[in-house]
């Protein structure tokens, strides 16, 4: 049995949930049978080079499922005949930020506990990116991916590509150039950003200048620079795009990135500038700090607890449907 569990290293998934999955897995299979006694967390922890608590709260984790009974002075033993046929999910975020873990959150209440997920970071690296699933050791139901690069995205699309579309769902961006049928739960950055600043246009009239600051190392899609210069033109906006932003009176700034509007809220506290009056901002992506930052910062965000969700009943229903997830502006008083 202890050559049916897989812990990998380099997984974000927690060891006791990796322990866990493979038991699951090993049931579901046929190769774990009702009444079979399970290593001992001594012998799990030797050859696995895990820790005692860690099998011992795998084990306790099953013993919550029903999976798993224990008997004072032998040990653990599968009490389940069976366990009902679920996925095996290999998961890769670009990055784990307070909103992507509000999407991985989402993902995983919504599939529930039986579902086994593997869970990678790749930060944004497609070398990384490219390392990690080839590397992949078992067959999965399901190959979820949020699609950010670096480099760009014509060298992923081409490896995209090879794999098999069936089990492909692409969270929060589409990339073009990704062929055959496949699921997709995403943001249109270009009109997303247009239709939210025009929502907000009231609120921008009394600046003089709109400026969004983009650097050139973001990962985010070009897409949103065309979306915000294309509003400013519509709307008669005077408007700046630049890596970064020395806050100056009459200007309301949009920043994507977290550095950028922590930068920007010191250095308006240190020149001593009225955030809402002096100089107006808008944070892309909506977490639950912002509401409490400077009395509010207002946002622009798509719905990443729905995002979650949908791409999880894509999972669940083995659907390829492409879905195009909501997005809000949400004005407080930065604004």
């Amino acid at each position: 049995m202890i050559q049916l569990i897989h812990i990998d290293e380099f997984s974000s998934t927690p060891k006791y949930r990796q322990l866990a999955n493979s038991i699951i897995e090993g049931i579901q299979v046929g190769k774990i049978k009702q009444g079979d006694v399970l290593p001992s967390i001594n012998e799990l922890s030797f050859e696995h080079y895990i820790s005692r608590i860690t099998v011992e709260k795998g084990y306790n984790y099953l013993k919550s499922l029903g999976i798993v009974e224990s008997v004072r002075g032998k040990g653990f033993f599968i009490s389940a005949g069976s366990v009902p046929a679920n996925f095996r999910i290999f998961l890769l975020f670009n990055k784990l930020s307070v909103h992507k873990k509000i999407i991985y959150d989402s993902f995983v209440a919504s599939m529930g506990d039986t579902a086994g997920i593997d869970f990678y970071i790749y930060n944004n690296d497609f070398n990384l990116f490219k390392r990690i699933i080839t590397k992949r050791e078992l067959d999965y139901s399901h190959i979820v991916i949020i699609p950010h690069f670096m480099e760009g995205d014509s060298i992923a699309v081409d490896f995209i590509n090879t794999l098999p579309k069936e089990k492909l769902i692409l969270v929060d961006k589409l990339l073009p150039g990704i062929q055959g049928s496949y699921g997709a739960v995403y943001e249109n950055f270009e009109k997303d950003i247009y239709q939210t600043l025009v929502q907000a246009k009231d609120a921008l009239a009394k600046y003089q200048v709109l400026q969004l600051v983009f650097p050139d190392s973001s990962y985010y899609p070009k897409d949103i620079v065309k979306g915000f210069e294309h509003f400013c033109r519509d709307y008669a906006f005077d408007f700046r795009v630049s890596q970064q932003a020395q806050p100056e009176k009459g200007t309301a700034y949009i920043t994507v990135m977290e550095d950028d509007l922590i930068a920007i809220l010191d250095q308006i506290k240190e020149h001593g500038l009225l955030l809402g009056k002096d100089v107006g901002l808008i944070s892309y992506n909506e977490t639950p700090i912002k509401r409490l930052l400077f009395d509010g910062i207002s946002t622009i965000s798509t719905d990443f607890v729905k995002m979650g969700a949908l791409a999880a009943d894509l999972v669940k229903s083995n659907a390829r449907n492409r879905i195009e997830n909501p997005f809000s502006f949400i004005q407080r008083s930065s604004l």
